[in-house]
């Protein structure tokens, strides 16, 4: 089980060294193709407080400038990244959760940092990006090189979303030391205890033997949080519930909290 092609994002505000580091990782860990991409684009014409607008001058200005960061990037990745990892670069003056989402036909993984920033014209939209691309997001926890993925916590809902994670993480799943796959209860009905068996027998098949836990309490995105970090878990694995910017998730809120908590590496899948 692999991935064989990743695309990465690197985010033109952000120093991108770190992240193509933990693409050159992956693509070793997978021995996969790695496609790294960038892009920004410039603010349509809009009208100030005083009546004015961008003028087109001013807006190739910016167009320029940001022309000049992707070419840097362009250079950092194509610096870093070894010979003897298979890759490509891309890069677009236009939306980059746009470019992205259309870019994903290409590759079995997107991986991008979890830095989303307020300025849609130069930051990934995660929410959007997970929703609409039809692949598996790996957003990244903040200024990791490795996403070892030793201690994995699938965070269980018997929903289609929650499968379909489970099935694009198997790569990651069958490389663990530990898997534990997690459900928080909501009800006294047995369902919940037989689900998690199924998930186990499901994973099993694949040589993967996991454990089981049924959690009670709060059916919040924290207390997932929190059992993940009394695990000592360096990735969730979670499916993607909500709207465009993913503003509901399984257990209450759990989306909209691991996408806000950038402490620790996320998979998520829709």
């Amino acid at each position: 089980m692999s991935y064989k092609s990743i695309i990465l994002n690197l985010a033109v505000d952000a120093p991108p060294t770190s992240m193509v580091k933990l693409g050159i990782e992956l693509a070793e860990r997978f021995g996969t193709h790695l496609i790294g991409l960038a892009a920004a684009d410039v603010p349509p014409l809009v009208a100030t407080g005083d009546g004015m607008v961008y003028e087109g001058e001013i807006m190739q200005i910016q167009r320029t400038e940001i022309e000049k960061r992707l070419a840097e990037l362009r250079a950092e990745f194509e610096r870093l990244v070894p010979a003897s990892i298979s890759s490509e670069w891309g890069q677009k003056v236009c939306n980059p959760t746009r470019f992205l989402s259309v870019s994903a036909r290409a590759a079995d993984l997107i991986v991008t940092s979890g830095e989303e920033g307020e300025n849609v014209y130069r930051a990934v939209d995660i929410g959007s990006l997970a929703l609409g691309t039809g692949r598996p997001v790996l957003v990244a926890a903040s200024n990791v090189e490795h996403v070892l993925a030793k201690t994995v916590l699938v965070a269980w809902k018997d929903t289609r979303e929650a499968r379909r994670a489970i099935a694009d993480a198997l790569p990651f799943l069958a490389r663990a030391n530990e898997v534990i796959v997690a459900t928080i209860e909501t009800d006294r009905s047995e369902s919940a205890r037989y689900s998690l068996a199924d998930v186990a027998a499901y994973l099993e098949n694949y040589g993967i033997m996991p454990q089981t836990e049924l959690l009670t309490g709060e059916a919040d995105g924290d207390h997932l949080l929190a059992f993940a970090r009394s695990i000592h878990a360096d990735l969730i694995v979670s499916g993607a519930y909500g709207h465009s910017r993913l503003r509901e998730w399984a257990f209450g809120g759990v989306t909209r909290t691991l996408i806000e908590d950038n402490g620790i590496n996320r998979f998520l899948s829709y």
